[in-house]
């Protein structure tokens, strides 16, 4: 799990000091630095190419310093352009600038010096790394909208330069990358949005930090990676039997909007439930029956609700949401199942009915009260709804953790960079999220892949956390073209790549 670990600017600090403290010298991890930077500009250019470096006044730009000084002993032409009084440099990056030899451009005013950009083949952005807490200068900003518009590639150092580590905020108007090397372990900003977009292909390079350092960091921020979650992902057993497996209920919504959930149902079968069905009201009968054959159809009274279905213990995981309408009976069907040992998964208009103030305290005091789990799976739309505009101004990773404390449950909080915490504190940011993934019905998809692995007994957090990367993987194969309908068609090829677990 420590490959998954995303470090904060914090705990990157406390990374460098650990391994400094054992008896690494800060200049060799600078040195280190610089030298994978200097490998990832070699690969992103030929080597008969002119190449600019910007360096700012810290220790990203000593690391600038370091993959110049490279470039040039391997034969690239290379410029610097310092953002600082090079007189004025300290530590480990002043060390570093004075062993280099070659031309030096310094853009410390807003008329200085300008760069020049032609016949250059490759921008390298060591301005500043992930800790500002700035806006950009406005001279630098100047420099960059020249840089975008001559169109040169850009290899940015640790972060492009105006790029929050901690949130993927931006602070001005960074440049976009190419190419991003950062070091030892990435950070949250690398794959929240915008971070996510700007810094292109991420390299993440070993400089000679030890892993050991994570025991006392104990990280509880991690990209999602089967390798978060795989050892926990249920197993089949050659005696095994399809109720050993658990049963998945679907709850269902009127004639005219039963799709939903027959989508989370095809999404619970296909990722391993032993059994599913969709509970339907008894207008919505005939045309599940119809759209239906290895799912179950099991008609409610919508007078007594989900009761006669919850008493029987068998039926171990519900998805409430899809489809269903938002309501008084809505909100009815869900303190139904939170008062039962089933899991829960609410999605869509299971969260939208909870929106009224003290209808929401009542839902999360539910969740509070029971031991069995429970994941909520909203949109940024539906996010606002439920949590109101407490957390707006947070990060999304923020946000998230927010509501799953706030909450009680294990929070999926979707998009391009969907989030998922728990209440104890861990969180996952997803990062396999192709655009295709933008069409109706792929979210009830993801909330029935939720719902079966909870059928078939793996943990909340890591069950929400598989489900998501799964989802993201079958987009990704299928390509151009997606529906939502494929998704759970693709599973059996993603899930070859996981035999391991099966």
């Amino acid at each position: 799990m420590s490959e998954c670990a995303l470090l904060s600017i914090s705990q990157m600090a406390e990374a460098d000091a650990a391994a400094i403290a054992s008896g690494i010298p800060g200049i060799a991890l600078m040195e280190a630095a610089g030298r994978a930077v200097a490998a990832e500009a070699a690969r992103m250019a030929p080597g008969d190419c002119r190449i600019v470096v910007l360096c700012g006044p810290g220790n990203n730009g000593g690391d600038g310093w370091v993959a110049a000084r490279l470039l040039l002993e391997a034969g690239y032409a290379v410029e610097v352009a310092l953002f600082a009084d090079r007189r004025k440099l300290l530590g480990d990056a002043a060390i570093m600038a004075a062993l280099w030899h070659g031309d030096v451009a310094e853009l410390t005013e807003p008329n200085g010096r300008k760069i020049g950009l032609e016949n250059c083949q490759l921008i390298i952005d060591a301005v500043f790394g992930a800790g500002l807490a700035r806006q950009l200068p406005a001279h630098l900003q100047d420099v960059f909208e020249n840089i975008r518009t001559s169109n040169v590639p850009v290899l940015a150092v640790d972060v492009p330069s105006g790029l929050n580590g901690d949130t993927g905020a931006v602070l001005g108007s960074p440049l976009q990358a190419a190419s991003t090397v950062t070091f030892f372990r990435a950070k949250p900003g690398h794959v929240l949005m915008p971070g996510k977009r700007l810094c292109g292909r991420l390299v993440v390079a070993d400089i000679g930090i030890r892993p050991t350092v994570l025991t006392t960091i104990q990280p509880r921020t991690f990209v999602n990676r089967p390798a978060l979650w795989q050892s926990a992902y249920p197993k089949l057993s050659s005696d095994g039997h399809k109720y050993g497996r658990g049963h998945a209920v679907v709850v269902s919504g009127p004639p005219h909007a039963t799709g939903a959930a027959r989508l989370g149902a095809r999404g619970a079968l296909r990722i391993g439930a032993g059994l599913v069905s969709v509970a339907s009201p008894q207008a919505s009968v005939a045309i599940n029956a119809a759209h239906l054959t290895a799912i179950m159809v099991r008609p409610f009274d919508e007078t007594h609700g989900l009761q006669e279905l919850l008493a029987d213990s068998r039926l171990n995981a519900f998805l409430i949401g899809p489809g269903g309408g938002v309501g008084a009976a809505t909100r009815h069907y869900v303190h139904q199942l939170l008062a039962s040992d089933a899991a829960a998964v609410l999605d869509a208009d299971a969260l939208t009915s909870f929106s009224e103030c003290s209808e929401r305290d009542l839902l999360f005091e539910a969740i509070r009260a029971r031991s069995a789990p429970v994941v909520l799976t909203p949109h940024g739309g539906e996010f606002t709804r439920l949590f109101g505009q407490r957390t707006d101004h947070s990060s999304k990773l923020e946000r998230a953790r927010f509501a799953a404390q706030e909450s009680g449950a294990v929070v999926i909080l979707k998009g391009a960079d969907t989030v998922i915490a728990a209440p104890d504190g861990r969180a996952a940011i997803n990062d396999n999220a192709p655009a295709t993934l933008a069409t109706a019905g792929s979210g009830d998809v993801l909330a029935g892949f939720v719902t079966g692995l909870l059928a078939h007994g793996m943990r909340p957090f890591e069950a929400a956390c598989a489900a998501v990367w799964l989802h993201g993987e079958c987009a990704a194969a299928f390509g151009a073209g997606l529906i939502a309908e494929d998704l759970p068609e693709c599973l059996p090829s993603v899930l070859k790549k996981l035999k391991p677990v099966q």
